[in-house]
């Protein structure tokens, strides 16, 4: 897989774009519980009974690094040619909602399934609720995606300045909280815009990246604490069951400082891990098979939590750290001792359903080359 890599791959940004998805995983793995009462399941979380945990939000809510990595690489690949934007578009869309598309129908016919055979509605719906609310997030990526061309351009400053006037308006005028939702497209749209500006080397050279990087992670971080102290924002990243504020359902100003100053980390990072990949070839097919899976694993981990939950209800009795509330230490080290059970049952979901991912890529791109070959050469002239 090494030597197969083509050379000018970037493999720093794939690094980066990997390091998001496990910290997606393990976030979800680590802060969602299923609590068994009474023959039924209802979702917990470790953060409402115990906030000192909440420096484990910091590091693993990582979507901010995960939309500047997405911005960065539709803004290399949608190209200048509008020729070219169509049929990448539409091979980028493909290659997202046809594992959806495969996620929603298995969990129809379970559910179906489940309710048939006298399960709980309560039960069904906290585990519809745990698999499908990470979808939000691809709707989000998939719309920004199609608007590449045209928020390619756009100054980060200007959806955080979207993004501050509604807080401002919510929190400080009282103002409805409906407002909120217009941060799910402007809130991420902030690291997707500074992906784009890095792509096309607005952010200057190698040294230009690592000042910006810098002054992201220095400032991202100060005003994230000042929010925190002074304006009241939780300081947990994620939502917090009986939380009356959310930071990121809908993500607020300080889950958007909080994310820049993540993308500014990955700035800095990048270079030292691109270094480290070439010089690492093991450790680079790694990198390279997560990337090539990480939406088969970003679908299907919530489904590998729930079959081993479901699993363990057959031992007859509530297993600690899988079934139990999560009200102390104690179920954080046992949580940890099930992440590898965790691991095998998602190895299991990426074999039965990574080649959707891929689709019949092969056929595909020949005919995308075939039918668009004069304009691909036309581009290699003047590169």
């Amino acid at each position: 897989m090494a030597a197969a890599t083509p050379a000018g791959r970037d493999r720093g940004v794939d690094a980066v774009r990997a390091a998001a998805i496990l910290g997606v995983v393990l976030g979800h793995w680590l802060v969602t519980a299923l609590v068994s009462e009474g023959g039924a399941l209802h979702g917990a979380s470790p953060l409402s009974r115990q906030p000192w945990l909440t420096p484990i939000s910091w590091l693993l809510q990582t979507l901010a690094v995960f939309f500047l990595v997405s911005g960065y690489v539709a803004a290399r690949g949608a190209g200048s040619d509008p020729r070219e934007y169509g049929p990448w578009l539409r091979a980028r869309l493909a290659r997202l909602f046809r594992p959806v598309a495969t996620v929603l129908g298995l969990w129809a016919v379970a559910s179906v399934g489940l309710l048939a055979g006298g399960t709980d509605l309560g039960t069904v719906r906290t585990l519809l609720k745990l698999v499908l609310s990470p979808l939000w997030f691809l709707l989000v990526l998939a719309a920004l995606t199609a608007l590449t061309p045209l928020v390619a351009r756009l100054h980060p400053m200007w959806p955080l300045a979207v993004v501050a006037h509604v807080d401002l308006w919510r929190f400080g005028f009282d103002g409805p909280e409906w407002l909120g939702w217009i941060n799910v497209p402007a809130g991420w749209l902030v690291p997707y815009c500074l992906g784009a500006a890095w792509a096309r080397g607005r952010l200057g050279d190698r040294e230009g990246v690592r000042t910006t990087g810098f002054v992201l992670l220095a400032g991202g971080a100060a005003a994230t604490a000042v929010l925190v102290a002074v304006g009241g924002y939780p300081a947990s990243m994620v939502g917090v069951p009986g939380a009356a504020v959310s930071n990121l359902n809908p993500p607020t100003l300080a889950a958007v400082t909080f994310g820049l100053a993540q993308c500014g980390l990955a700035l800095l990072l990048h270079g030292p891990l691109d270094r480290a990949m070439r010089r690492r070839a093991k450790l680079w097919a790694g990198v390279a098979l997560g990337n090539l899976s990480a939406l088969t694993v970003f679908l299907w981990h919530q489904t590998a939590l729930l079959a081993v939950t479901a699993c363990g209800l057959l031992a007859g009795r509530a297993l600690p750290g899988l079934h139990t509330a999560p009200d102390g230490p104690g179920w954080i080290l046992a949580r940890l001792a099930w992440l590898p059970v965790f691991t095998a049952a998602l190895a299991v979901c990426w074999a039965a359903f990574h080649r959707i991912e891929h689709g019949r890529r092969s056929r595909g791109t020949t005919t995308v080359v075939r039918r668009h070959r004069p304009a691909l050469e036309r581009a290699e002239r003047h590169a």
